[in-house]
């Protein structure tokens, strides 16, 4: 798992698609491929959310949006929506769709909402229909990239993109976030994954946030200040005048 000073320092060293990518990755959490499938239907901006479709296990769910990536996805966007009309101008522009829309919508497989948000820079025949399309980029890509970019920051630990999600949930959880939150955002279906993840089976008491540490506690009332006795002097013996000196006599 990274600390947050090691997530900074890892995405200042990507830039372009992947920086977007990690961004994500670290800001909602999502696995990679998870990423990668991303539709252009799924993007919500308003809402400040993702859908991710078909996740593990088969499930839809809703992701975050992170602030910091909003920028620079609606930048990847801009680029694929051009993308994709020149495409179409070519007579392509078209994406592998589910098959039962496929063949209720034959046209949809070239409509914008279904295009990827992270579509490859080659262009695929399918076999099945002829169709010159374009695939989501390959996870490939990304975690060549992502080697690159740990030596660079020179970081130590083994880490891979899939750390970056790992990282999300544990800095979640460190910030006090409900450890059954973070399984919906994460896609578990069992809580005990996400304590695996985040590493609560081996953390111990000592990470545990009493809630004492919460409370503004006014300052404790000063003791009343008592004088301290002055030391007496010793008393010095009475003299008689009229008493001779020893010695002295008459």
């Amino acid at each position: 798992m990274f600390t947050q000073v090691e997530v900074a320092s890892l995405i200042a060293q990507l830039d372009g698609t992947t920086r977007t990518v990690a961004l994500l990755l670290y800001g909602s959490g999502m696995r990679l491929l998870e990423a990668l499938q991303l539709r252009v239907k799924d993007v919500d901006f308003s809402g400040h959310q993702v859908t991710i479709r078909r996740g593990k296990g088969g499930r839809d769910r809703v992701a975050l949006l992170p602030l910091h990536a909003r920028e620079p996805l609606a930048a990847q966007l801009d680029f694929v929506a051009q993308q994709h009309a020149d495409d179409v101008e070519n007579g392509d522009g078209q994406v592998e769709i589910p098959h039962a829309l496929q063949r209720k919508y034959a046209r949809a497989s070239r409509d914008w909402s279904w295009q990827w948000v992270f579509p490859a820079t080659r262009h695929y025949t399918d076999p099945e229909t002829g169709q010159r399309r374009r695939h989501h980029l390959h996870e490939t890509v990304i975690q060549r990239e992502m080697r690159c970019a740990v030596q660079a920051a020179r970081l130590t630990k083994p880490a891979t993109s899939h750390t970056l999600r790992h990282s999300f949930a544990t800095h979640l959880l460190e910030d006090g976030d409900d450890i059954r939150t973070i399984q919906e955002l994460l896609g578990h279906q069992n809580v005990k994954t996400t304590m695996i993840d985040t590493h609560v089976l081996n953390r111990g008491p000592h990470t545990v946030r009493s809630p004492i540490n919460r409370l503004v506690l006014p300052n404790p009332p000063s003791p009343p200040i008592t004088p301290r006795p002055q030391p007496r002097k010793a008393e010095e013996p009475d003299s008689d005048p009229e008493d001779p000196s020893p010695g002295n006599t008459t």
